[in-house]
Protein backbone atom coordinates (compact mmCIF):
# COMPACT_ATOMS: atom_id res chain seq x y z
CA UNK A 1 0.00 0.00 0.00
CA UNK A 2 1.24 3.48 -0.87
CA UNK A 3 2.23 5.67 2.03
CA UNK A 4 0.28 8.66 0.71
CA UNK A 5 -2.95 8.46 -1.26
CA UNK A 6 -3.56 10.15 -4.59
CA UNK A 7 -6.09 12.53 -3.01
CA UNK A 8 -3.65 13.55 -0.27
CA UNK A 9 -0.87 14.25 -2.77
CA UNK A 10 -3.23 16.26 -4.99
CA UNK A 11 -4.39 18.32 -1.99
CA UNK A 12 -0.78 19.16 -1.06
CA UNK A 13 0.11 20.04 -4.66
CA UNK A 14 -2.91 22.35 -4.97
CA UNK A 15 -2.00 24.05 -1.68
CA UNK A 16 1.51 24.64 -3.00
CA UNK A 17 0.31 25.91 -6.37
CA UNK A 18 -2.25 28.21 -4.65
CA UNK A 19 0.53 29.77 -2.56
CA UNK A 20 -0.46 28.31 0.83
CA UNK A 21 3.21 27.71 1.64
CA UNK A 22 6.51 26.33 0.43
CA UNK A 23 7.46 22.68 0.22
CA UNK A 24 9.14 22.67 3.64
CA UNK A 25 6.17 24.37 5.33
CA UNK A 26 3.61 22.06 3.72
CA UNK A 27 5.67 18.98 4.61
CA UNK A 28 5.88 20.11 8.23
CA UNK A 29 2.20 21.02 8.52
CA UNK A 30 0.97 17.74 6.99
CA UNK A 31 3.53 15.48 8.70
CA UNK A 32 5.38 14.44 5.56
CA UNK A 33 8.77 13.00 6.49
CA UNK A 34 10.77 14.58 3.66
CA UNK A 35 9.98 17.90 2.00
CA UNK A 36 11.61 16.52 -1.16
CA UNK A 37 8.51 14.33 -1.55
CA UNK A 38 6.34 17.46 -1.89
CA UNK A 39 8.79 18.93 -4.41
CA UNK A 40 8.71 15.68 -6.41
CA UNK A 41 4.88 15.58 -6.37
CA UNK A 42 4.65 19.18 -7.58
CA UNK A 43 7.13 18.58 -10.40
CA UNK A 44 5.38 15.36 -11.46
CA UNK A 45 1.97 17.08 -11.40
CA UNK A 46 3.23 20.00 -13.48
CA UNK A 47 4.74 17.61 -16.06
CA UNK A 48 2.18 14.78 -16.19
CA UNK A 49 -0.94 16.17 -14.50
CA UNK A 50 -2.96 13.76 -12.36
CA UNK A 51 -1.07 10.83 -13.94
CA UNK A 52 2.12 12.05 -12.26
CA UNK A 53 0.61 11.56 -8.82
CA UNK A 54 -0.87 8.14 -9.48
CA UNK A 55 1.07 5.05 -8.61
CA UNK A 56 1.76 3.16 -11.78
CA UNK A 57 0.28 -0.33 -11.78
CA UNK A 58 2.21 -1.29 -14.89
CA UNK A 59 5.84 -2.19 -14.70
CA UNK A 60 7.71 -0.46 -17.49
CA UNK A 61 10.49 -2.35 -19.19
CA UNK A 62 13.45 -0.34 -20.36
CA UNK A 63 16.08 -1.67 -22.74
CA UNK A 64 19.73 -1.98 -21.80
CA UNK A 65 20.64 0.74 -24.30
CA UNK A 66 18.04 3.14 -22.85
CA UNK A 67 19.24 2.56 -19.28
CA UNK A 68 22.83 3.08 -20.34
CA UNK A 69 21.85 6.26 -22.20
CA UNK A 70 20.07 7.60 -19.10
CA UNK A 71 23.07 6.84 -16.88
CA UNK A 72 25.41 8.57 -19.32
CA UNK A 73 23.07 11.58 -19.49
CA UNK A 74 23.02 11.87 -15.72
CA UNK A 75 26.80 11.49 -15.38
CA UNK A 76 27.64 13.93 -18.18
CA UNK A 77 25.11 16.66 -17.39
CA UNK A 78 24.52 18.58 -14.21
CA UNK A 79 20.83 17.77 -13.85
CA UNK A 80 19.19 16.10 -10.87
CA UNK A 81 17.55 12.70 -10.99
CA UNK A 82 14.15 14.39 -10.81
CA UNK A 83 14.86 16.81 -13.67
CA UNK A 84 16.25 14.04 -15.85
CA UNK A 85 13.31 11.75 -15.12
CA UNK A 86 10.77 14.47 -15.90
CA UNK A 87 12.53 15.51 -19.08
CA UNK A 88 12.58 11.90 -20.30
CA UNK A 89 9.02 11.10 -19.23
CA UNK A 90 9.90 8.71 -16.41
CA UNK A 91 7.49 9.13 -13.50
CA UNK A 92 9.81 7.50 -10.96
CA UNK A 93 13.17 9.27 -10.59
CA UNK A 94 14.30 6.52 -8.18
CA UNK A 95 14.70 4.26 -11.22
CA UNK A 96 17.45 6.47 -12.60
CA UNK A 97 19.07 6.58 -9.16
CA UNK A 98 19.03 2.77 -9.05
CA UNK A 99 20.52 2.48 -12.54
CA UNK A 100 23.30 4.97 -11.76
CA UNK A 101 24.17 3.21 -8.49
CA UNK A 102 24.20 -0.22 -10.15
CA UNK A 103 26.37 1.18 -12.94
CA UNK A 104 28.84 2.66 -10.46
CA UNK A 105 29.08 -0.61 -8.52
CA UNK A 106 29.17 -3.24 -11.27
CA UNK A 107 29.56 -1.40 -14.54
CA UNK A 108 27.34 -1.62 -17.63
CA UNK A 109 26.62 -5.34 -17.18
CA UNK A 110 24.49 -4.52 -14.14
CA UNK A 111 21.99 -2.77 -16.43
CA UNK A 112 21.45 -5.81 -18.65
CA UNK A 113 18.12 -7.60 -18.25
CA UNK A 114 18.10 -10.71 -16.09
CA UNK A 115 16.23 -13.92 -16.68
CA UNK A 116 12.75 -13.88 -15.26
CA UNK A 117 10.29 -16.56 -14.43
CA UNK A 118 10.51 -19.96 -12.96
CA UNK A 119 13.69 -21.94 -12.82
CA UNK A 120 14.05 -25.21 -14.67
CA UNK A 121 12.04 -28.16 -13.43
CA UNK A 122 13.65 -30.04 -10.57
CA UNK A 123 13.70 -33.33 -12.48
CA UNK A 124 15.87 -31.90 -15.26
CA UNK A 125 18.16 -30.34 -12.69
CA UNK A 126 18.45 -33.70 -10.91
CA UNK A 127 19.24 -35.46 -14.19
CA UNK A 128 21.96 -32.99 -15.13
CA UNK A 129 23.27 -33.09 -11.57
CA UNK A 130 23.40 -36.90 -11.67
CA UNK A 131 25.17 -36.84 -15.04
CA UNK A 132 27.70 -34.35 -13.69
CA UNK A 133 28.23 -36.46 -10.60
CA UNK A 134 28.72 -39.57 -12.73
CA UNK A 135 31.35 -37.79 -14.85
CA UNK A 136 33.06 -36.48 -11.73
CA UNK A 137 32.95 -39.91 -10.09
CA UNK A 138 34.58 -41.45 -13.16
CA UNK A 139 37.31 -38.81 -12.97
CA UNK A 140 37.60 -39.26 -9.22
CA UNK A 141 37.59 -43.03 -9.58
CA UNK A 142 40.35 -43.00 -12.19
CA UNK A 143 42.41 -40.58 -10.08
CA UNK A 144 41.76 -42.69 -6.98
CA UNK A 145 42.79 -45.87 -8.80
CA UNK A 146 45.97 -44.15 -10.00
CA UNK A 147 46.77 -43.13 -6.41
CA UNK A 148 46.13 -46.64 -5.17
CA UNK A 149 48.37 -48.13 -7.86
CA UNK A 150 51.19 -45.75 -6.92
CA UNK A 151 50.77 -46.61 -3.25
CA UNK A 152 50.73 -50.33 -4.07
CA UNK A 153 53.97 -49.98 -6.04
CA UNK A 154 55.64 -48.16 -3.13
CA UNK A 155 54.47 -50.85 -0.69
CA UNK A 156 55.77 -53.61 -2.96
CA UNK A 157 59.16 -51.91 -3.20
CA UNK A 158 59.25 -51.44 0.57
CA UNK A 159 58.24 -55.06 1.11
CA UNK A 160 60.94 -56.33 -1.28
CA UNK A 161 63.52 -54.13 0.46
CA UNK A 162 62.55 -55.47 3.89
CA UNK A 163 62.64 -59.08 2.65
CA UNK A 164 66.10 -58.53 1.18
CA UNK A 165 67.27 -56.90 4.41
CA UNK A 166 65.95 -59.84 6.41
CA UNK A 167 67.66 -62.31 4.07
CA UNK A 168 70.97 -60.45 4.41
CA UNK A 169 70.71 -60.42 8.21
CA UNK A 170 69.96 -64.13 8.28
CA UNK A 171 72.96 -64.81 6.02
CA UNK A 172 75.15 -62.61 8.22
CA UNK A 173 73.98 -64.43 11.35
CA UNK A 174 74.59 -67.79 9.70
CA UNK A 175 78.08 -66.65 8.69
CA UNK A 176 78.85 -65.49 12.24
CA UNK A 177 77.52 -68.73 13.62
CA UNK A 178 79.82 -70.69 11.28
CA UNK A 179 82.76 -68.50 12.23
CA UNK A 180 82.07 -69.05 15.94
CA UNK A 181 81.73 -72.75 15.41
CA UNK A 182 84.96 -72.90 13.44
CA UNK A 183 86.67 -70.71 16.01
CA UNK A 184 85.51 -72.89 18.89
CA UNK A 185 86.44 -76.03 16.92
CA UNK A 186 89.94 -74.71 16.24
CA UNK A 187 90.34 -73.82 19.92
CA UNK A 188 89.28 -77.31 20.93
CA UNK A 189 91.73 -78.82 18.46
CA UNK A 190 94.55 -76.64 19.72
CA UNK A 191 93.94 -77.72 23.29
Amino acid sequence: MAKYSFEFKKKIVHEYLNGCGGVEHLAKVHGIAHHSSVHRWVAAYERFGDEGLLRSRQKSNYSFEYKLHMVELYLTTEVSYLELALSEGIKNPALITKWVNEFRIAGPDALKPRKKGRKKALSTIKKTHQETQAKESVRVDSEYVKQLEEELLKLRIENAYLKELRRLRLEEEALRKKQRESFTASEENSN
